[in-house]
């Protein structure tokens, strides 16, 4: 990964109102800005946990987040 990506991930977030049995729910999708991967979900409890997966692992990756850019140590 290059160093001015390092601690950044940039997705294009959709939401839009379904109905599910008579209830109105809401869906998303998630798009990466880098790689045009999409995923899409069925609320927005499923999204929210993707992107706290997400967030996880790369501060896993980067050692926490003392190693992010802007953070003053």
């Amino acid at each position: 990964m290059k160093e001015t990506q390092r601690g950044y991930i940039s997705y294009l977030l959709r939401l839009w109102q379904a109905q599910d049995n008579g209830e109105a729910v809401w869906r998303a999708s998630l798009e990466s800005s880098q790689t045009g991967q999409r995923w899409v979900f069925a609320n927005l409890d499923e999204a929210l946990a993707f992107l706290r997966m997400q967030t996880s692992e790369l501060s896993a990756d980067l050692g926490g987040c003392e190693n992010l850019p802007g953070r003053k140590t």
